[in-house]
């Protein structure tokens, strides 16, 4: 596992034993930061169920301004600060070791871009979204990308969120939603 392109571009990232944390495949991660390059320079990152943390890593690479880095395994936890270390990115991130539903109910910050990617068979995908729109962490014109078995469909989010695609790389789906801006903001 690498880092596609930016400051840490092939720097290898550690893993953790076992097959309790899926990462991100190549291929899915590759078509992830497709969609998403030109949403990422100088942008607030969140890394939900951040594994080994190689998706918030990556956009720090790419430059984005800060990433924060929620995960409840202290191994992952430790993981991901290694890797942040290994990348010369730990200036510019926050690694919370603890309960994603938990941080997302204490976060007050808003986020332009949120990646969710938890353990599929946890059920924590709907819930955490609710959760997102709820406490309206997402900036204006932000964007969440959800990771999930391809056969799973994801609810539509009341307005100002909206899903924008879905897309299917085997096994795996992708769906991107979009938060539009504050009308009152906007001419």
């Amino acid at each position: 596992m690498r880092v596609i392109t930016g400051t840490a571009r092939g720097r290898r990232l550690k893993e953790l034993e076992g097959m309790e944390t899926r990462p991100t495949t190549d291929r899915v991660k590759e078509g992830l930061f497709s969609i998403l390059q030109f949403h990422i320079e100088g942008r607030r990152v969140l890394d939900l169920f951040a594994g080994t943390g190689q998706l918030g890593i990556e956009c720090l690479s790419r430059g984005a301004a800060s990433c924060v880095f929620v995960e409840c395994r202290s191994d992952a936890v430790k993981l991901i600060r290694e890797n942040l270390k290994a990348c010369d990115l730990s200036d510019r991130a926050q690694v919370v070791a603890g309960d994603s539903i938990s941080y997302l109910q204490s976060v007050r910050t808003p986020f332009d871009l949120i990646f969710l990617d938890p353990p599929y068979a946890a059920g924590l995908l709907e819930p955490v979204l609710a959760h997102i729109t709820k406490f309206d962490i997402l900036a204006p014109h932000g964007i969440i990308a959800a990771e999930h078995p391809a056969d799973m469909t994801l609810p539509a989010l009341a307005p100002p969120y909206r899903l924008h695609r879905t897309y299917r790389y085997g096994k795996i789906g992708l769906s991107i939603y979009h938060r539009d801006g504050n009308q009152e903001n906007e001419g």
